[in-house]
């Protein structure tokens, strides 16, 4: 059954914070492969932080539903010529049907379309092979570009290593199109 999308609302903060955290921490998120409980402890995100994307200009959390339960979700950007892609979360229960496929999509759509985007990026904690390889098989490519993890922050989760960094992954549409 396809998914409905939607973008949030503030009244959508508290259920995006639940699945973000649910998809990335705990033993909830160990069910899905999406998991970060193995570099991460602490939250992912919190609701101001959430409210705080929705409210912002040229951003929106995007949200999948089916039957008005939250499925999924996904922050999409404009930052000048190109669209950025951050704090993606599908329900663990649902991780591995392809929904995560059609909601990427979908963000390209909004970014390519709706923004006019050239292309799309995002950070990905090195650590994350799985997740990288997944990204690559959508076009998306490493482009060698690190930076730091904040430690220090706990907005962004307690590191349970001292070695992360995040990589800039990109998309170039004009390339994928071909």
């Amino acid at each position: 059954m396809t998914p409905v999308f939607r973008a949030a609302g503030t009244a959508d903060v508290d259920a995006v914070v639940a699945l973000v955290e649910s998809a990335y921490r705990g033993e909830s998120g160990r069910r899905g492969w999406t998991t970060e409980s193995h570099l991460l402890d602490g939250q992912r995100t919190d609701p101001a932080s959430v409210a705080e994307v929705i409210a912002k200009p040229d951003s929106r959390i995007l949200l999948a539903e089916r039957d008005g339960r939250l499925l999924a979700s996904c922050h999409v950007e404009r930052q000048g010529a190109t669209g950025y892609f951050g704090m993606f979360a599908v329900d663990p229960a649902e991780q591995g049907g392809g929904l995560g496929k059609r909601m990427l999509a979908e963000a390209e759509r909004i970014a390519r379309e709706e923004w006019g985007c050239r292309a799309m990026h995002m950070t990905v904690i090195v650590q994350r092979d799985e997740l990288i390889a997944w990204y690559g098989r959508r076009g998306y490519r490493r482009t060698g570009e690190y930076r730091p993890f904040p430690y220090g922050d706990e907005r962004f989760g307690i590191p349970l290593r001292d070695d992360l960094r995040f990589e800039i992954l990109l998309k170039d549409f004009a390339e994928t199109a071909a």
